[in-house]
């Protein structure tokens, strides 16, 4: 609830962004910690989409040559089956899914997923089956859960390559699905095969550690559809709360924490077994299950009716979890329940057999009882105390610069306020402690909401249907290709693959679409940065057989409303493809423009842009589709559908485009964000929110122009929501980059617009419209007066290398001592008088992110590194 925390973007200028990467080290190192695996991201989407990433990554590391054949354990949780389905079907990865109980399958595959403590709940030494799919050549993925692995064996240590799960029990809502920061760490050596966002340290120019985004070259900007993942798939936010859990309960409190779990799984066992009841394990961590032949249905209904759901798997089975907030009346309500139902003459006396319990993991083997330490890092032992958190949440939040205190010019992210309003409601406990599972007449107004939703964003696109399952836009993307892709073969289009991409196109879209199965083909822009019409219709004419979609942005990237949009539109389909509008920019369009009426078939919208989801610093994120109505049986189904009857294996759905997110509605938990804003703004708010958006661009451009000519204009010599100012006849003749720009922005108070993208050597521009005139002045005046210090490098006054654009940030540390520069210590420190009055101060100096990548350190370094640089 923090907005230092949850407005700020992802961190590409990690200068500013010191607090929440060491945040998110922490994450990495407690995901390390507790897998038993050297390296660790910064967070990915959700545990069913982490397992496709793993099973991906197992193939780009494969040493066998043309073998896709994955294997995949049948006890792996359905939800995740389900998405690792989706995921391999376009990339021709044939799953083999198996009972292991005999061993491995004999056939020639690449990989294996197991699962430990698996979906049933059982607790299994793995490490045969590890040993004996390396003795094949095969990658081994492993899901688990964090907190077992706080009395367990980790995976890593029983030679698993790849570990993935969620960290959702780490003080995450459980919010109807999402968000929930999903984790994977790998062997040494494939920390370049990691997908997302990996998290490492360096020096800035002092020798200072300093922490920043490493291997930035996985970025889709960069590497389009020769991207091995998708730089958006993470949830920074949810990564930073789970992380900050386990600072504030430290090794010892998890450990408690999971015994006092694991204790209540076996009082409940232990009664069920002098019930007469089998029990299905006999090794489990925090799941069992229960085997009532004839009467599981019936108790299911029973316990539901005094207020507990559990999972009915058929009629003669059910599964029960305990978690943190799992009390002894609890127990007590359902061991009574059972016996009820079992008409037995007395329940058991539970504090006898609390009291039997003498050895707390006796229930495990006692061959996987962990013996490593974890979070041993001053970050895990000294925060446990709320006053000591509160005081290091501070200390991490002073060091960032977020939209709490500055406007974020940054083009093509819509930085706009989240208001407090929009956001109060998702902490509420009807929408936080929703379980994405429960009977769908126990969440009416889940549905109620969503409903609505659905029903306004299809009107305000233009679009027929609308799915929210997404949950990201990098997520949306795939779907909506996805969508495309059924279609045609449900026509019998087997052929139809290309997918047309302009080289101004968010650099996502490439690796979406070779996700999806498609060949990338792209399609050049005019000098006025349009997308080329004379050659797209080349390409379709070279392509017309093969051709499924064109995947265009609307305004386009470069800031601009395409006149010939509907043409365009009208000569794919012409050809019997599809059109794909990217909804980035859609800030620019919501109630003047409607993708599903000027010719468009499917977009992805960002409700953490335009509908004002906040950034959290890289997610959460939502990205529905909206599609017309003939790709509407195309949209993504749930893997398990939620039903009054709580029933779940027996329901997989398989409709013609599986799952792409775990949780049947995404991250449901932050959809009231979005409906409050709709609901508030009302059609005429959300008009006048748009043009404030277009003029605030205009102004900026107007005031720019004159200093840093804009690169692209529309066809009425004006620019859309956004606007790109050209560096390059500055850098040609002076040598100021715009990497110096942007960081002497961090001496004026404010963050970076985007760099390079989609024009390298530009800045892109985006006010949104929740800035007010004085804080485009003050960007204004910012802007200016940096363009008269490039005014006195032009001169000689200054040489390049020893200005204060080039040693851009100054700390405090920097200005006092020794001074060599030609400049004065105020020139560097206050540019502008008003900064006297409120000045950030960023925390390190520039930083040299091709040393951090060179000698990769991803994990919390210690407290000794710091005390030496100094």
């Amino acid at each position: 609830e923090n907005p230092g925390w949850y407005t700020s973007y992802t961190p590409y200028q990690p200068e500013i962004s010191q607090g929440r990467l060491e945040a998110l080290l922490a994450f990495q190192t407690m995901v390390e910690d507790l897998t038993g695996l050297p390296v660790a991201g910064a967070s990915l989407l959700d545990e069913p989409t982490a397992a496709a990433e793993a099973m991906t990554l197992l193939r780009r590391t494969s040493r066998q040559d043309a073998n896709a054949v994955f294997v995949v354990d049948h006890n792996v949780h359905p939800t995740t089956l389900a998405v690792l389905q989706t995921r391999a079907e376009p990339l021709d990865i044939s799953m083999v899914v198996v009972d292991l109980s005999d061993g491995l399958p004999d056939v020639d595959a690449y990989g294996i997923l197991l699962s430990y403590p698996d979906g049933t709940g059982a607790v299994s030494d793995i490490e045969r089956l590890i040993e004996d799919a390396h003795s094949r050549n095969w990658g081994v993925g492993v899901t688990t859960d964090l907190l077992a692995l706080t009395l367990l064996v980790p995976p890593g240590e029983m030679g698993a390559d790849v570990v993935v799960g969620s960290t959702q029990r780490f003080g995450v809502p459980m919010g109807f699905g999402g968000p929930h920061a999903a984790f994977m760490s790998v062997r040494a050596g494939w920390e370049r095969h990691l997908p997302g966002r990996l998290v490492g340290v360096s020096l800035d120019e002092d020798g200072t550690p300093a922490y920043r985004l490493a291997l930035q070259t996985r970025e889709q900007h960069i590497r389009r559809e020769k991207a091995t993942s998708n730089i958006c798939t993470a949830q920074a936010l949810l990564a930073v709360v789970s992380a900050m859990y386990a600072a504030y309960h430290g090794s010892a409190g998890l450990t408690s924490i999971a015994l006092r779990t694991h204790g209540h799984a076996r009082v409940l066992a232990t009664a069920a077994r002098e019930l007469g009841v089998e029990v299905v394990h006999q090794s489990f961590f925090d799941t069992i299950r229960l085997r009532l032949p004839a009467t599981a249905e019936t108790f299911v209904h029973y316990v539901r009716e005094r207020g507990i759901n559990i999972r009915l798997i058929d009629a003669d089975l059910v599964s029960i979890s305990t978690d943190e907030v799992t009390t002894d009346a609890h127990i007590e309500e359902l061991v009574g329940a059972l016996a009820h139902v079992l008409n037995a003459s007395k329940s058991p006396d539970l504090a006898a057999i609390r009291g039997s319990i003498a050895d707390p993991l006796n229930d495990l083997p006692s061959s996987l009882h962990r013996t490593t330490p974890f979070l041993v890092h001053p970050i895990f032992t000294d925060n446990h105390s709320e006053t000591a958190m509160m005081r290091y949440l501070r200390r991490l939040s002073d060091r960032d610069l977020a939209l709490d205190r500055t406007m974020i010019p940054l083009g093509s992210c819509t930085m706009k306020l989240n208001a407090v309003t929009e956001m109060a409601a998702i902490t509420w406990p009807g929408f936080a402690r929703m379980h994405p599972f429960a009977p769908v007449d126990q969440a009416a107004g889940y549905l109620s909401m969503i409903s609505d939703l659905e029903t306004w964003l299809a009107d305000i696109t233009g679009y027929d249907a609308v799915s929210l399952q997404p949950n990201a836009g990098s997520q949306g993307e795939f779907a909506g290709l996805l969508a495309i892709r059924a279609y045609h073969r449900s026509r019998g289009d087997f052929n139809r693959n290309v997918c047309l991409i302009p080289s101004s196109a968010h650099g996502t879209n490439a690796a979406s679409a070779v996700m999806a199965g498609m060949k990338v083909v792209v399609v050049s822009c005019d000098d006025e940065g349009n997308v080329d019409v004379a050659e797209l219709g080349r390409l379709i004419e070279d392509n017309r057989e093969q051709l499924a979609a064109l995947m265009i942005t609307y305004p386009s990237t470069h800031g601009v409303f395409e006149i010939a949009v509907a043409k365009m539109c009208e000569m794919v389909h012409e050809a019997g493809g599809q059109v794909y509008v990217d909804g980035a920019n859609l800030n620019a369009l919501v109630g003047l423009a409607a993708p599903g009426h000027f010719g468009a078939d499917v977009s992805h919208l960002n409700l953490h842009k335009t509908f004002c989801i906040p950034h959290g610093g890289g997610g959460p994120g939502v990205g529905p589709i909206g599609v017309r109505a003939h790709l509407a049986p195309f949209l993504p189904s749930s893997s398990v559908r939620n039903t009054s009857d709580a029933s779940s294996d027996a329901m997989i759905d398989h409709a013609a485009v599986g799952p792409v997110s775990g949780a049947p509605w995404g991250s449901a938990g932050i959809l009231p964000i979005p409906w409050a804003y709709l609901r508030l703004m009302g059609a005429e708010g959300l008009v006048d929110a748009t043009s404030q958006a277009i003029l605030s661009a205009n102004y900026l451009a107007q005031h720019l122009d004159g200093a840093f000519p804009v690169l692209y204009r529309g066809a009425s010599g004006l620019v859309a929501h956004e606007c790109i100012i050209d560096i390059r006849p500055i850098t040609k003749s002076t040598g100021v980059s715009v990497d110096d720009i942007a960081k002497r922005l961090i001496d004026y108070g404010f963050h970076a617009p985007t760099m390079s993208f989609p024009v390298s050597g530009t800045l892109m521009i985006e006010p949104t419209e929740s800035e007010n005139l004085a804080e485009l002045d003050r960007f204004v005046s910012a802007m200016l007066a940096i363009r008269a210090e490039i005014a006195r490098i032009e001169s000689g006054e200054w040489p390049v290398d020893n200005s204060p654009l080039r040693n851009a940030p100054h700390t405090v540390a920097s200005l006092i001592g020794d001074w060599d520069k030609p400049y004065t210590r105020e020139e560097a420190a206050y540019p502008l008088q008003s900064l006297r009055a409120d000045r950030y101060w960023p925390p390190v100096r520039r930083i040299d992110s091709a040393f951090g990548d060179r000698n990769l350190v991803c994990s919390c370094p210690s407290p000794e590194a710091f005390a030496e640089a100094t």
